[in-house]
Order: C-alpha cells, then structure tokens, then sequence
C-alpha cells in the first residue's frame, strides 16, 4: 500500500526535500571545517570529479547532522510522539505488550542499542519471547542516523532512495515480530502481553536544547569514527581473504574471491526472494557481504555495480533485503549493549544471540520478497 496507493508519493516528497537540505547543510559545514578535502573549492585544477570524493570527510558528517537533530527532536517531544503512534499501531495488530511495542516502534528511529535504552526498566521482568522480539527487531531495521546516509549512495541506482529505506524499516518491524513469535512463542499467560504499560513519554532527558545539540553531536561522533574504523578493518580483512584465495585454482576462469563464496553460498536465497536466477550471483554476493561485514558496505558495492549487473527490479529488492543490521559486527554490539542494560540476563541474551541474527535476516528478506511481488 506504502508503494502503490495514490497519494504516498506526495507524502514522500517533502522527505526528499529535507534530504536534500540536510546534504547541502552537513556539505556547508564540512566544506567549513575540512576545506576541499569535505568537498569546499579545490585550490588547484581538478581533472577527474570523482577521484576527489572522500568519503569520511563529504558523506559520512551526514550522520553528526543527523545525531544532533534527533537528539533535538526527542527533547522537543516530537520523534518519542511519533515512535508511540507507531508503538501503539503494533500493538492493536499484533497484540504484543506495551515495552516491547515501544522498542520495536523506537527501532526504525533510533539504534538498535538506544532503542532498549528506552524500555531500560523492563528489560529484567520480560519474558524470553519480549526479550528476542526487542533483539530481533533490533536486526531487522536500520536507524535514522544512517537511513539518510544510505538513502545518499543510493542516488542514481534506484529512484527516490529515502522513500524506499524508510518504507523497508517501517514493514520490517512487524515482520520481525512475525519471525520472533514463530521461532520463540509468547506463553500462554495474557498477562505477559497486556500487563506492563507503556514507557514515559520523555524517556531521554537533556537540560534544554543546546545540551540536546551537544550530547547528540558527541553521540554522532561516536558512530561517524566508529562507521570509519570499521569499515577500514573490513574492507582490509577482505582484501586480505581475497589474496589468500588468489592462491588457490581459478574456477570457471575467474581468481576465487570472498564475494563469490557469498554469491554462490546466497544465491538460492534472493532467488526466493524474486531476483532471477541469471542475476542471484551478484545479489547473492551483496546478501552475503551484509550479513558477514554490515549493510554500509553491500550498499556501497550495491551503487558501485556496473550498468546491467542487476535490473532495476532486482536493485530494488535488493534495496529492502539489505536494509538491516543483521550482520555479525551488529550482533557483537547488541548482545554488549544489552548485557550492560540487564547484565542478570546476560547468558540469557548471549544465547539469543545467533537466532535473533537469523530471524532478522530472514525478515528483512522477507520484506524484499513483498517488495518484489508489489514492484
């Protein structure tokens, strides 16, 4: 309905202007700050565009802008009314109590480590199923801070990036509570499901607008030197698997590469989803590096594919499949994160660990494969 009923494209238009206008303003500062190494004038002759782009220093500041008008917008009072609209729209359809529809809702906004940061008190007394629905959710969508960044390396491989990412966060969540309550079945007691209420309406408190700005931009700094170490780790952990296997007997004429492990180990997997087998290699590929490495860097290889490696269909799709944080380096920061909000349960979340990483995998491929009937 988000994709096909008359009217939605009007509602998303305004959200593509304000993506704009946050690039032109987060391109500003980092012109300011940086020079032309963040994208300011060059003081000599530029030849080729392209090799000029830096990614930590012109695509990657997106995310302080973005951390600093979140945290602004929770102590305004805005984001937490919108994420109890949502909270309670899960709640009436799929029953679940009042914390655990909270985080689920409060997981399309914000991280997946801020997100049970708000259900903090809850957290000790859920049971089993509340506690793997909040971690699965968790791994099926993706956070604000970031969903503006993907939707900016997706300009000009699929129309209208924003619209998209947002739309796959918002239809993951309930599919992640699908998935969570067939692996891990509520019990029995209605009482787990009705009894806790909903959080306060004002769970992250500041001490006026400017210590929202601030603490918002420290957090923001936090990630952007994080999505920076991580993904200079990774992409050399890659490149160093990829010599090692150059060693090995080429197969069908081609060095082995980790990327093609992937695709062949995920091909059968997105050609469920609805990606023609002629191109479920390559989706197969991206499918794989986001669950090994993150989704930031099957996104990158996503808009960096050549013209007619995959449709714009299967762009599409994969588009939605890839939009989470159901990888094993997101894993390792979730069970940290909640380990230190309930460290009595730790063992308990530890144990949840690899089938919440699971059952956030198939749900977001779950929301690709809808995706793919829709399109």
């Amino acid at each position: 309905m988000l994709l096909k009923f008359p009217g939605t494209s009007q509602v998303f238009e305004p959200l593509t202007a304000l993506v704009q206008a946050l690039q032109q303003a987060t391109a500003a500062g980092s012109a300011f700050v940086f020079g032309f190494i963040g994208g300011g004038a060059a003081p000599y002759t530029v030849t080729s565009p392209s090799n000029g782009f830096v990614l930590a220093f012109q695509a990657l500041p997106l995310v302080l802008v973005i951390s600093a008008l979140s945290a602004l917008l929770f102590h305004w009072r805005i984001l937490p009314l919108v994420v109890r609209g949502f909270s309670w729209l899960l709640q009436k359809t799929f029953g679940i109590g009042g914390p655990v529809g909270f985080a689920s809702a409060a997981n399309v906004f914000v991280g997946m480590t801020e997100a049970p940061l708000l259900i903090r008190p809850y957290l000790s007394s859920m049971s089993r199923s509340e506690l793997f629905a909040v971690m699965v959710t968790g791994m099926a969508t993706i956070a604000g801070t970031v969903m503006v960044l993907y939707a900016t390396l997706l300009e000009g491989t699929i129309p209208d990036p924003l619209r998209h990412l947002l739309i796959a966060s918002l239809i993951s969540a309930p599919a992640a509570l699908l998935i969570a309550h067939v692996m891990i079945p509520p019990g029995q007691d209605p009482a787990e499901q009705q009894a806790s209420p909903l959080p306060p309406a004002d769970p992250i408190r500041y001490h006026g607008a400017m210590d929202a700005v601030t603490r918002g931009t420290l957090d923001g700094l936090q990630l952007w030197l994080n999505i920076i170490a991580m993904l200079l780790v990774l992409v050399a952990l890659v490149h160093l698997v990829n010599l090692g296997l150059a060693g090995m007997p080429e197969v069908d004429g081609a060095p082995l590469t980790l990327e093609r492990l992937l695709g062949w180990a995920m091909a059968p997997i997105v050609w469920l989803t609805g990606i023609p087998w002629a191109e479920s290699m390559t989706a197969g590929a991206l499918m794989g590096v986001k669950t090994v490495l993150n989704e930031f860097i099957a996104y990158l290889q996503l808009a960096g594919l050549p013209e007619g490696a995959l449709s714009e269909r299967s762009r599409l799709i994969m588009t939605y499949s890839l939009c989470g944080f159901s990888n094993i380096g997101s894993l390792g920061i979730l069970i940290g994160g909640l380990g230190v909000l309930a460290p009595e349960r730790r063992g308990e979340i530890v144990a949840l660990g690899l089938r919440a990483l699971y059952a956030g995998t198939l749900a977001t491929l779950m929301t690709g494969a809808v995706a793919g009937l829709i399109i």
